[in-house]
């Protein structure tokens, strides 16, 4: 027989199970924003995961205070080192992601005959006097 007690522990077991399934569902959503992000900057997601560090409270974009979710994942450059990021979401909503400090690949070119010049630098003094206005 159920009696009040018994309805309740189902109700908040079913509830623990329920946030519990949504958590997971917003893991995955920030995977795939994690491994988009990390195409589109030429970076290598490492171990394909994202891990949950905690839940706190952080300004949104509109600078209301909100409860956020932070997890970690890490990166790699090289494929020598690994860097740390961090990925913040409101809900199912991409907050941010950030990136430790890491080198860039320098971009490869089409052409392996094409030889590439080193970039030019200019002295400001030089190009003032250069492009100063005739006087009148």
């Amino acid at each position: 027989m159920l009696t009040l007690g018994n309805i309740f522990v189902l109700m908040l077991l079913a509830t623990a199970g329920g946030w519990l399934w949504h958590a997971h569902g917003l893991r995955e959503r920030t995977l795939v924003l994690v491994k988009q992000y990390c195409e589109r900057v030429d970076i290598e997601l490492l171990d394909e995961n994202v891990a949950f560090r905690k839940i706190t409270l952080l300004k949104d974009g509109k600078g209301r205070k909100r409860i956020a979710r932070v997890y970690g994942f890490e990166f790699t450059v090289t494929g020598e080192q690994r860097h740390a990021g961090q990925v913040i979401m409101f809900g199912p909503n991409l907050g941010s992601i950030e990136l430790a400090p890491h080198p860039f690949r320098e971009p490869q070119s089409e052409d392996p005959h094409v030889v590439r010049q080193p970039p030019q630098v200019i002295e400001l003094d030089q190009w003032r006097r250069e492009h100063r206005p005739p006087p009148q």
